[in-house]
């Protein structure tokens, strides 16, 4: 249990820290696991080679990105410490505190949607429609490995 919990906290914690991006080809984003790669060395560079943003996009485009990463941040620790808090209980938990946990992590799932809402519609706004939904759909992919990351060694409750 113990060398579970230590794999499932370091997958957590990597999940949860800002994520960084390596050399590589930008272009191709339909290999995951070149893009995965790529987002753990240096997300913020692997976007910015992605997008290709003149001057002007980049003033209006960097700061949204930022804010919304914070979003991420505070709702990649919320399930973070749910997951640990799974993790931690060595023996079947009460239908009460099943329910809790099932209820934090739709709360961070809320949290993540009501975000990329916003996001959606600011990026809409500030880049012209195609590099925006480039960007909107790269965001997908990434949190959609990230999330089955997280989900291949979540253990299921007892």
């Amino acid at each position: 249990m113990k060398r579970n919990l230590a794999a499932i906290v370091f997958a957590v914690a990597a999940f949860a820290a800002q994520l960084s991006w390596a050399e590589g080809n930008a272009a191709d984003v339909t290999d995951m696991q070149a893009l995965r790669a790529a987002v753990r060395a240096d997300k913020k560079a692997f976007v910015a080679s992605t997008l290709q943003l003149t001057p002007a996009e980049a003033k209006k485009f960097w700061p949204l990105y930022d804010a919304y990463q914070r979003v991420l941040d505070a709702a990649n620790q919320k399930r973070s410490m749910t997951v640990i808090n799974l993790v931690s209980t060595d023996r079947p938990v009460s239908d009460l505190y099943a329910r809790a946990l099932a209820n934090d992590f739709i709360a961070a799932d809320e949290l993540e949607i009501k975000a990329r809402r916003t996001l959606h519609n600011k990026v809409m706004r500030a880049l012209e429609p195609k590099k925006a939904a480039r960007y909107l759909q790269l965001e997908s992919k990434i949190r959609a490995f990230q999330a089955y990351d997280i989900a291949a060694t979540i253990p299921l409750i007892k």
